[in-house]
């Protein structure tokens, strides 16, 4: 049946066919602590509807995902729509200040250490991490954001922020913790992987530090792809996310290094909340918009077609670059089919993720997911 379906599939040149599914290695399920803003349930049924077979979650939970207990409750929950493959916490809490049991941690199935949504601060606290998680073969990925630099900025510099007076973050925020953790890449010999680059610099630090043959990737988002803090229309929460919107030329610059391989993967950071959380403008409202089910769509538009990307690099930087990262092979009978002249709108209230907090409400883009199979089995079909 399912080489029926496959074949069908393969011999229109409208459909994209992914072997294994698209791999998402940043996402947030807010389970445990926020389940009105997304469940592992409705999250991978969202991951599905985007042609996600395999997500790597996040350890910003409450409490943090920092036990093997956390662990074990995503790795053996057979009733999801696709596979996790869960991070754990670089350090105790997500305070960092003392480094979790990492070795514990890669026992019960972590496949990767992040703080993500708090940087690590503490340089010393970072460089044993660091040196541990080397020894374990796991990478680190960092939310590469200064607490210091950044101040209360809530976006870049551009016309809104000046019209309504909000604090902005200086691209250096950024720049600079990427700057300290290459250098503790060359003391410990870890992998450091960035997650959501903003910035025009942070490509170029990363680009330098692969030339030099250390062990640097970077993600480039969606949204960071698609779109820049010139165009949020006011302020609306749901243009806000962290890092925030870069410039137009910091997008060009994650675009052009997406195409020549510096940023080697797609990643959604998908951050859920619920409506209560994304009111009263960018100065009080949580940061994040969700992204599982519009990923496919936008890169689609913003690499393929806008920017000429090879459809089998497309591909590559949902599948096999993931998979490099986090050591994961693609689980048997899983596969999903974009349709690349679909041409749909954006509509929030079809999704099935529980929130809806995104700018892409009514927009549209060509290339859409129509099915995915995982381990055999249908988990999404397009009607």
């Amino acid at each position: 049946m399912m080489e029926d379906i496959l074949k069908r599939f393969a011999d229109d040149p409208r459909y994209v066919v992914v072997p294994g599914g698209l791999r998402d290695v940043h996402v947030h399920f807010r389970d445990p602590g926020t389940p009105e803003a997304e469940t592992r349930a409705s999250g991978s049924a969202a991951a599905a509807a985007g042609g996600f077979t395999c997500v790597t979650t996040m350890p910003n939970t409450s409490p943090a995902g920092d036990n093997p207990a956390w662990l074990r409750e995503q790795i053996e929950d057979t009733s999801l729509s696709c596979r996790i493959a869960p991070s754990a916490c670089i350090t105790k809490g997500r305070l960092g200040r003392e480094v979790a049991d990492l070795e514990t941690l890669v026992a019960a199935g972590a496949v990767a250490f992040t703080d993500d949504g708090a940087f690590v601060d503490d340089a010393r606290v970072m460089e044993e991490a660091m040196r541990r998680a080397a020894k374990l073969g796991k990478p680190v990925m960092q939310h590469a954001v200064v607490p210091s630099i950044l101040g209360a900025g809530v976006m870049r510099d551009c016309p809104v922020a000046r019209r309504f007076g909000l604090p902005v973050m200086p691209p250096e925020a950024e720049t600079e913790a990427v700057r300290r953790d290459i250098a503790l890449v060359r003391v410990t010999g870890c992998a450091l992987h960035v997650q959501h680059i903003s910035c025009a610099g942070t490509v170029e630090l990363i680009r330098a530090a692969r030339r030099e043959g250390l062990p640097v990737t970077g993600e480039a988002t969606p949204h960071h792809l698609l779109l820049s803090c010139e165009d949020i229309p006011g302020d609306d929460a749901d243009w806000k996310m962290a890092p925030p919107l870069g410039s137009r030329e910091d997008v060009a610059a994650i675009r052009e290094g997406v195409k020549d391989g510096t940023l080697g993967m797609f990643a959604t950071d998908h951050a859920p909340h619920p409506a209560a959380k994304k009111t009263g403008g960018f100065r009080v409202a949580a940061n994040g918009i969700v992204g599982l089910e519009t990923a496919a769509a936008i890169t689609w538009q913003v690499m393929v077609i806008e920017e000429g990307m090879p459809v089998r690099d497309w591909i590559a930087r949902w599948t096999t670059g993931p998979a490099s990262l986090i050591g994961e092979t693609p689980d048997a009978g899983s596969f999903a089919v974009i349709d690349t002249q679909a041409n749909r709108a954006v509509v929030p209230d079809a999704f099935k993720t529980k929130s809806r907090n995104m700018p892409f409400a009514g927009m549209c883009f060509s290339a859409w997911p129509v099915l995915t199979v995982f381990k055999g089995k249908v988990e999404y079909r397009w009607e």
